[in-house]
């Protein structure tokens, strides 16, 4: 299985990018891990509406000019299904069983993702009701999907 994860913005912070860096590590004996990042656009303070569908327009053309077209894709959506670990562990395992053989997970921006994007979704996940900067969404992300392959391969994890 690969697992994409194709996100807004750079990482900026040492931290996370460690961080990010370890999970790819540990998700190495389960799959194949690419992290694909595109450019973000600046918001201006006290944009309004039709600026921000433009700005999230933009972004989301970035985003889906890397997705391939046989991909499983997920978007990280506020307004998603939430997910317990094991939930979401079970997603993976029927996906793998399903003979799907690429997953990509996506994250938008600060203004979130563009209706396109959301579109093309095969399904739209959220991590909580709450919003997060999308560098620490990344960290958040692979632990989960770390996290689930242990569930699956029924090792241990803390909890």
């Amino acid at each position: 299985m690969k697992i994409t994860v194709i996100a807004v913005g750079k990482i900026k912070e040492r931290f996370f990018d460690d961080a990010i860096r370890e999970y790819g590590k540990r998700l190495g004996k389960y799959c194949r891990l690419e992290i694909i990042q595109v450019a973000d656009e600046k918001t201006p303070d006290g944009a309004g509406e039709a600026l921000e569908r433009q700005i999230r327009e933009k972004e989301g053309e970035r985003l889906l000019g890397q997705i391939k077209d046989n991909a499983y894709v997920i978007a990280l959506d506020i307004k998603g299904t939430m997910l317990d670990s094991e939930e979401l562990a079970g997603k993976l395992g029927q996906l793998a069983v399903g003979g799907v053989s690429q997953i990509v997970f996506v994250i938008g921006g600060s203004l979130g993702l563009s209706e396109a994007v959301l579109q093309r979704a095969d399904y739209r996940l959220s991590f909580s009701k709450m919003t997060f900067p999308h560098q620490l969404m990344r960290v958040i992300l692979l632990e989960q999907v770390y996290r689930g392959y242990r569930i699956l391969n029924h090792q241990p994890y803390h909890k």
